[in-house]
């Protein structure tokens, strides 16, 4: 049996200097893996393996607890969202007023379920729990911009507005 300890991957070059600050930033403090993965999220829109074997070394953490933050909290992503982000709100009053019809709306129009990434990798489809706009419900976010008292006509319209994708 062969017990040579294998060196962990690092970040990709590019990744290795950001990696490093992130991890000086939050190393001490607590919560600091949570944050240190926040903050690789913000910057790549997903946590990347090699990003999260290099937070592992740069904090001193196993990579099994790495992986526990992401697994745990459905926030953190650790595959590549599509390029344009669309967020059905499903907090009650958005879903009361028709978040799920919009989901499937949503799910049609691109071919794609909620959580999945189109084949072209142009869009993302996700389910949010509540985006806080509750007396505009139902609400859609397409890139971070909100559209309110949406339904399947002004969903087809948002889309093709903001990102020229109006299915048929």
């Amino acid at each position: 049996m062969n017990t040579t300890a294998v060196p962990a991957k690092t970040a990709q070059p590019s990744r290795q200097g950001e990696i490093t600050s992130m991890a000086k930033r939050w190393k001490e403090k607590r919560g600091g893996l949570i944050l240190a993965l926040n903050d690789s999220q913000n910057h790549h829109a997903y946590i990347p393996r090699d990003a999260a074997m290099a937070l592992g070394i740069e904090l001193g953490v196993p990579l099994a607890r790495i992986y526990e933050v992401p697994t745990f909290y459905n926030y953190f992503r650790l595959k590549s969202p599509g390029k344009h982000m669309v967020s059905v709100c499903m907090g009650t009053a958005c879903y009361l007023r028709g978040g799920a019809k919009l989901v499937d709306a949503t799910g049609s129009l691109l071919g794609i379920k909620p959580g999945e990434t189109s084949q072209d990798g142009n869009f993302h489809l996700e389910m949010v729990r509540c985006l806080g706009c509750c007396g505009l419900a139902p609400v859609v976010t397409i890139n971070g911009e909100i559209s309110a008292k949406m339904n399947e006509t002004s969903l087809r319209e948002q889309l093709t507005l903001r990102v020229g994708k109006g299915g048929n």
